[in-house]
């Protein structure tokens, strides 16, 4: 059953809007260690890069991670590092399946979601009691910890998770004569990660569920003065199915998240960045019996920051929407969903209707036919627009409040057609984005002419197209794989005035295959074993960058990203079924890029992998 596509549960294979589905068993068999890893074994159109203080920045089919809403159980995550969410948030200690939805799903979910919807929904108590350990070690002596405990019955349940990890900074080395800047060490950092779950079932029509959890990751790029980043987050929801027919849902949601310096001689932590997300939400769906669906519903959402390198340091803003939508089940082949939602965000005034309309054609029972056409966009942030930060003597990055809000048309189609144990889904996107927002090209003013400054504007029209081919297979003896293809074609904007603007992060690499192999095998009550080789490959890429971003006046240079392929291969023994032994070898082939530039990947490495999971 999935939910992101159209803020409704659905069967995985009725759905109208083509959804991906990461499952449980995906994840197990994936060893991921975070987010990250997942999405790069997963989906071949996603690549991470990082900027100079080594946040990471994705990329999602030519498209930024502003352009792409993460949800946790259909939340929204505040703050943000490098225009992306912090990703280290989000760990894989208690993730029973990811919902990802490709194309503008802005009519359901507003800004953001312009370029799609990555949902990541947690496990939830199925047993009366349950108890879950797990321990893992890998090089640099990075350490992760995992615990959960839950316990319930017909009327109350209780999940509570924690995660704890560590890793070492460590030194990486380039050939000589790089032609942009090279990173010479790795930031390690230390991460802690609770959560708690309260579900309460007076009747068996109505569930009313509390939450709560606390984040911190230390990340010490200088030992004297390590930065910390701390997420308080909290939330209720109300769920009452008021009749067969009939479902009401209403949610709460907190979420502060904040940046700090710790001064270790002088103990004082300052805080220079707070951003704090009040959001409140209402959904009704009505089914009727020839099994069409609407569904209606609002959010609301105030947003604060205090940030010192904003003008004034602190600003907010209310944001409030309505949407609505109709699937229509015409007949046995055919499906019809429509939507339409109004934004109103009150600083500056801005408002956006949206619309979303998909088809979904069955001509055999084993082949499914889905086209859409999807309207997005994205409001600018706070930063873009009241930024004033003199950036390590670089430039000054300024912000601009008359930038206008990102508006983007999204088509898609897929087919897929599944024959017993195997599947083949080919799918194609073209996305066309007017008044993109993003920094332009630094220069100097008229009244100075020793300082660069460095704008956020609306550049113009930026499209990106591509396709997808994913091919499923399950033998009888144990054996399953699976290939996924990406083409992505970008038509990257220039400024205002033509000007080719230097790319501080990586383009869409065209080609981009993942894939999977795997074998299992049962050997008595007692032990079983799973083998897993996984790898992906990517074509080259070339991007414009400065030859030194401390001195802009040397001029820019293109740099040449080769090809590059990284492969895992993973092996679990069950014992019984409360002990999972895994060892792994990440990057198999010991691939070490010649110059760690930015945009490459971060490794030194194979990577040799132990741990150990208990659970009853």
């Amino acid at each position: 059953i999935v939910v992101t596509a159209t803020r409704a549960p659905r069967a995985l294979k009725d759905t109208p809007v083509q959804t991906r589905l990461i499952s449980a068993k995906d994840i197990a068999t994936s060893d991921a260690s975070d987010i990250e890893d997942l999405l790069r074994q997963e989906m071949p159109g996603i690549e991470f890069s990082y900027a100079m203080n080594q946040q990471t920045h994705l990329n999602f089919n030519g498209l930024g991670g502003q352009s792409v809403l993460f949800l946790v159980d259909g939340e929204r995550l505040a703050g943000e590092t490098m225009d992306d969410v912090d990703f280290s948030r989000i760990d894989m200690t208690d993730v029973d399946h990811i919902e990802i939805v490709k194309g503008a799903s802005s009519a359901l979910y507003g800004s953001n979601a312009g370029g799609g919807v990555i949902n990541i929904i947690t496990k939830k108590a199925t047993a009366p009691w349950r108890v879950a350990a797990s321990a893992r070690l890998a090089r640099h002596k990075e350490q992760r910890y995992n615990l959960s405990f839950s316990l319930g019955n017909r009327y109350v349940r209780n999940e509570l998770a924690a995660f704890r990890s560590s890793v070492d900074n460590y030194d990486v080395y380039s050939a000589p004569n790089p032609v942009t800047r090279v990173v010479s060490t790795i930031y390690g950092n230390q991460i802690w990660n609770v959560r708690d779950r309260l579900s309460v079932m007076p009747t068996d029509n109505l569930t009313l569920t509390a939450r709560a959890g606390f984040y911190f990751r230390q990340l010490s790029k200088t030992e004297d003065s390590p930065e910390r980043y701390r997420d308080y987050s909290a939330g209720g929801r109300a769920e009452w199915r008021i009749s067969d027919s009939d479902r009401l849902e209403a949610s709460y949601s907190f979420d502060q998240y904040d940046k700090s310096n710790f001064h270790r001689i002088s103990k004082l932590d300052v805080r220079d960045y707070s951003n704090v997300q009040n959001s409140a939400k209402g959904l009704f769906t009505h089914i009727f019996n020839s099994g069409s669906s609407l569904l209606a519903g609002m959010d609301y959402m105030h947003d604060f920051m205090r940030n010192n390198k904003l003008v004034n340091s602190t600003y907010s803003q209310n944001s409030f929407d309505i949407f609505g939508q109709y699937d229509w089940i015409v007949n046995d082949r055919w499906e019809l969903v429509g939507a339409l939602r109004y934004d109103y965000i009150s600083d500056g005034r801005k408002s956006r209707v949206t619309p979303k309309i998909n088809a979904c054609f069955r001509p055999r029972y084993d082949l499914v036919l889905r086209a859409g056409y999807g309207m997005g966009f994205r409001a600018p942030t706070m930063k873009e627009k009241y930024y004033q930060f003199d950036m390590a003597g670089i430039w000054i990055v300024n912000g601009n409040p008359n930038l206008k809000p990102e508006e983007s048309n999204n088509f898609t189609f897929s087919a897929e057609y599944t024959h017993r144990n195997y599947s083949a889904t080919v799918s194609a996107y073209y996305n066309y984005i007017h008044n993109r927002i993003t920094t332009g090209v630094p220069y100097y003013r008229p009244d100075d002419a020793t300082q660069l400054y460095l704008d956020y504007e609306n550049l113009r029209n930026y499209s990106v197209w591509g396709a997808e081919v994913n091919l499923n297979a399950r033998w009888s003896n144990g054996f399953s794989a699976r290939l996924v293809y990406a083409l992505t074609i970008e038509h990257s904007p220039s400024d205002s005035k033509g000007n080719v603007i230097a790319n501080q992060y990586i383009p869409a690499r065209r080609h981009s295959l993942t894939a999977r192999f795997g074998w299992e095998k049962k050997f008595s009550s007692f032990y079983s074993l799973a083998v897993t080789l996984s790898g992906r490959v990517l074509s080259g890429v070339k991007n414009v960058e400065y030859r030194n971003y401390y001195d802009v006046s040397e001029g820019t240079v293109e740099v040449n990203y080769p090809a590059y392929t990284i492969w895992k291969l993973a092996m679990s023994h069950n014992l019984s079924k409360h002990v999972k032994i895994t060892l792994a070898v990440d990057n198999l082939l010991n691939y070490k890029p010649e110059y760690y530039y930015l945009n490459c990947p971060l490794t030194d490495g194979a990577n040799f992998i132990a741990g150990v999971a208990v659970e009853i």
